[in-house]
């Protein structure tokens, strides 16, 4: 199991990432006081592989509580856990803007503490934790999309890892895909359910995906839509979505669909991204 703990500056971004990184396959908690941390950890190393990646986020808002941090990484390391920090900074300009742009209250704001007061105190208190941080990211100057770039640039290396992509067939006469982004109508291609010995095949078997491709206009239009896909993909997550589908329909959902959704997943999986390939109607 691997835990990322998130902490930083109050505005800085904390509770943005944290829904990013649900995205990219985190099982996220907010707000949680340090001193529970190592045993939440050990509830969560009981065999249930959707909680290998946790993230918490743990700040100034747990008031006392959070002084217990340094204790509790302590803790966690004679426990031979694997955990990494990430601390979200941002300038005091930007943080106080934001604050009153949104109308939030600071945590350490009341009747005698100023709001640019608030964010030097939780400066100075925060430097400590700040100095252990394996990742500090200054928000300041970031969009939420540049944000969640940023995040998975920094954990995985590159800005795929939280992005998916499914590649689905259907049949136009069980209705469309009302879930996909992109649809291809393939209908236009010659159809193998007229050739008698491919009739009850589908597409995941070589014999209907050779006879689809050995027409000329097949070849053409899966090399144009592979092309244009390419291209679009980057788009996508360039744009911030974490998850796309692309979803291919032919008059069954057993012949053509399945061939497109098989060769442009197969396609889009050797480039790299995290890909699925689900076939709707293939039994129908």
């Amino acid at each position: 199991m691997k835990l990322l703990i998130i902490t930083g500056m109050s505005g800085a971004g904390k509770s943005l990432v944290a829904n990013d990184l649900e995205d990219m396959g985190y099982y996220c908690v907010d707000n949680i006081p340090p001193a529970i941390i190592p045993a939440f950890v050990s509830l969560s190393e009981m065999g249930n592989e959707e909680l290998s990646r946790i993230a918490v986020v743990t700040d100034i808002r747990g008031g006392e509580m959070f002084s217990e941090i340094s204790s509790t990484l302590k803790k966690l390391a004679q426990n031979n856990v694997d955990y990494k920090i990430l601390f979200l900074d941002a300038s005091d300009e930007v943080l106080v803007n934001r604050y009153r742009e949104n109308r939030r209250k600071h945590p350490l704001c009341n009747e005698k503490t100023s709001l640019v007061e608030a964010v030097s105190i939780e400066r100075k208190a925060l430097l400590s934790i700040r100095e252990k941080a394996d990742f500090v990211l200054d928000t300041s100057r970031l969009s939420a999309v540049e944000l969640k770039n940023s995040i998975s640039s920094l954990l995985f290396g590159n800005e795929n890892e939280g992005f998916s992509i499914v590649c689905k067939s259907f049949g136009f006469k069980y209705g469309t895909d009302s879930e996909a982004d992109l649809i291809f109508d393939v209908r236009c291609l010659p159809n193998p359910f007229y050739v008698e010995e491919l009739k009850k095949k589908t597409g995941l078997q070589k014999e209907v995906r050779e006879y689809i491709f050995n027409f000329e206009d097949s070849k053409k239009f899966k090399d144009k839509l592979i092309d244009l896909i390419d291209f679009s993909v980057p788009l996508y997550v360039k744009e911030g979505k974490s998850r796309l589908v692309i979803s291919f329909g032919c008059t069954g959902g057993k012949h053509r669909s399945v061939t497109f959704a098989e060769t442009v997943g197969k396609f889009l999986a050797d480039k790299g991204y995290n890909v699925a390939i689900v076939h709707r109607d293939i039994e129908k």
